[in-house]
């Protein structure tokens, strides 16, 4: 989650050693050299420390604050709010955990092939490294701290790990990008977020899950979020064990993107899973009538149960929920419709936001005296009242000690500690864990890209639509090329290589692009620095590796792929040249939909297709087994429909491995 943490070598470099251009002349390569010269990364992880999580110790002295750029363990002293000691991991964190003693902390780092750094916390040293599978992102300790459970972003996928020896004792598919995960106190279940739905994006009913692991057989099933949930990122259990809470996007997708008040476009959501039903029971909005609560991103629960905390990376800021409130309204809302009549309810239907329960996830008053929004900064709803922008920018996870939550504060290198029990005046500290950061214009970029204080109402940032300067999996009818013709959301990897931009090629450039966002989709106009600063930001974006190579290389069956793809008979390689696999073009490919006005689109870049699903320019196709099947991609160009069922599937092995 999140961005690159140091350049890597992801470019033409890799490309050589894994065969990928070794047909293409070197004259060829230089011209490709020169054009990925455009993207050289962002700042050196060494120039900021990137608070990610946090988690306090039992005695609540020690804060141990995981940093992600810095790719350390910063160890924070609650009393005298110093950093007393560090541990340096080798490559970047996704999450970490203690273990039932509180004694270790287990690491899970990795952008491509991960590991499992287990830290010993009296001496602060790594003492045993073993490892795991492709980014991991979130790991859980059994009670018992004989089995860790750790989420395998990329490869959609949950580890089954022995904590003492590293042996993996099994992999459990879930469904699509598990970033979260967590674990009932009696340790019978495991709960996991899945980041992003799997679903046609043209269809009517497109949502996330989130996946529950029985401890004792392994076994999994999946319980479905409302209908538009996307970007779905923290979880948690209550104390009790009765509920999860999860955090996400609840995109309005369905809607044209004329308007943002009232939650038009985007809205923010916590959603609550009944665990011994195994149910989804509810969500909530975390948005008010008229102001956003942009991008959740983390959510945990007071030890005694009282208050449910979720921070806020968009709009800087927590939330705190009185739990037991919470839970009493909503089972006060009458189920159904016959219930609410038999309850006077209906009759008297305008003193209720909501009527019947079905109400509740379009509610944006459910929480109002229920719930209080904390800002980790000077700001008041509607601008800035004096204070630096950076002061505290982009929280993300958090962790809760007594009657104090400790966030990690992101683009600020600080540490938020808020006193639950103060007055407003007093109830936030920040802590410097490092210098104070010097944004170079990458970095800012980054950090108005992932900012929804630039929106209009608060209600979304670019992040909202392109999680982690990718997709959010949806269709959205954007009014850059008419009304009444949704397309998929695209990822901003190497936008400025492949213009003109968005499927219709209304976007000359970039800058153009990203102008445009914020006037048409946050509905605010910004000044050129800051639209220098996002450009700047999506030039600096590196492709992950793909979770598909192996050893780094291609496997036997994507080099025949890659075969068949360069091969006159296929000719996939017309339309999606190298290096950036595509040449920017319009072309009718027979794709025309029933919303569609056009029958030419831009070829996208198939550069990391392998985590871009859904596929064509209206999201039709899942996979791309199926976009060959059925929907015969490529016939009008090539012999597509010639193929084997194992060169469809070698072809498909080799797209997978970009």
């Amino acid at each position: 989650m999140g961005r690159q943490t140091r350049p890597r070598d992801y470019g033409v470099n890799q490309a050589v050693r894994r065969g990928i251009f070794s047909s293409i002349p070197v004259r060829t390569l230089l011209v490709a050299a020169v054009a990925y010269a455009g993207f050289t990364g962002p700042s050196m992880a060494a120039d900021y420390l990137g608070p990610w999580d946090v988690l306090v110790s039992r005695d609540g002295a020690t804060v141990y604050v995981l940093c992600r750029d810095a790719q350390a363990v910063l160890a924070v002293e609650s009393n005298s709010n110093s950093v007393r000691a560090r541990v340096n991991l080798p490559t970047v964190p996704g999450g970490f955990a203690f273990d039932p003693q509180g004694q270790t902390l287990f690491v899970a780092c990795g952008e491509g092939q991960g590991s499992i750094q287990v830290v010993d916390l009296g001496s602060m040293r790594v003492v045993r490294q073993f490892p795991c599978g492709h980014s991991p992102t979130a790991i859980a300790v059994t009670p018992d701290g004989k089995r860790l459970f750790v989420a395998n972003r990329f490869q959609n996928n949950i580890l089954v790990v022995n904590a003492e020896s590293g042996e993996i004792l099994k992999a459990i598919g879930v469904i699509r990008e598990p970033v979260g995960i967590a674990i009932t106190p009696d340790g019978s279940q495991v709960v996991v977020s899945n980041h992003l739905p799997v679903a046609p994006a043209d269809s009517y009913d497109v949502a996330g899950c989130v996946s529950l692991i029985d401890t004792t057989s392994l076994e999994v099933q999946h319980v479905r979020l409302p209908n538009g949930s996307t970007s779905i990122r923290g979880i948690c259990v209550a104390p009790d064990g009765k509920h999860a809470y999860v955090v996400h996007l609840l995109s309005r997708y369905q809607m044209p993107t004329t308007q943002l008040e009232r939650g038009w476009m985007n809205t923010n959501a916590l959603s609550i899973i009944d665990l011994e039903s195994k149910k989804w029971w509810t969500t909530v909005l975390l948005d008010e009538v008229d102001l956003g609560a942009a991008n959740p991103w983390a959510v945990t629960c007071t030890p005694d149960g009282k208050f449910i905390c979720v921070s806020h990376a968009g709009t800087h800021e927590i939330s705190v929920i009185d739990r037991e409130a919470l839970h009493q309204k909503i089972a006060s809302v009458p189920v159904d419709m016959e219930a609410a009549r038999a309850a006077g309810r209906f009759e008297n239907r305008h003193l209720y936001s909501s009527v019947i329960q079905a109400d509740i996830p379009n509610d944006l008053a459910f929480l109002v005296d229920i719930r209080k929004r904390i800002r980790l900064q000077g700001r008041g709803p509607w601008g800035w009242l004096g204070a630096d922008p950076t002061e505290a920018n982009g929280p993300r996870g958090l962790s809760v000690a007594g009657n104090k939550v400790y966030v990690a504060v992101y683009f600020s290198d600080k540490l938020a500690v808020v006193d639950l029990d103060a007055p407003p005046v007093h109830q936030v500290k920040l802590i410097p864990l490092g210098p104070e950061p010097q944004m170079s214009i990458v970095r800012r970029g980054e950090m108005h890209f992932h900012d929804a204080w630039l929106c209009f109402q608060h209600w979304q940032s670019c992040a909202s639509c392109h999680p982690d300067a990718r997709t959010d999996a949806l269709n959205w009818d954007l009014l850059n090329d008419g009304l009444g013709n949704p397309k998929n959301t695209r990822s901003m990897l190497f936008a400025h290589l492949t213009q003109p931009l968005m499927a219709a090629g209304v976007r000359p450039d970039v800058r153009a692009a990203v102008e445009a966002g914020f006037v048409h989709i946050q509905f605010a106009v910004r000044p050129p620095e800051e639209i220098d600063a996002v450009v700047a930001y999506i030039q600096s974006l590196q492709p992950v590796p793909s979770p598909h190579l192996v050893n780094g290389q291609l496997s036997p069956k994507a080099v025949r792929g890659r075969e068949l793809f360069f091969s006159e008979r296929v000719g996939c390689f017309k339309c999606h040249p190298e290096p950036l696999y595509t040449d920017s073009r319009l072309h009718n490919v027979g794709s025309r939909g029933q919303y569609d006005d056009r029958d030419e689109f831009t070829s996208p870049t198939l550069v990391e297709c392998w985590r871009t699903a859904p596929y064509m320019h209206d999201g039709h196709y899942t996979d791309l087994e199926s976009l060959f099947r059925q929907g015969k991609h490529g016939a009008t160009h090539g012999a597509v429909e010639s193929l084997s069922h194992e060169e469809i599937e070698a072809l498909v092995a080799f797209l997978l491995s970009l």
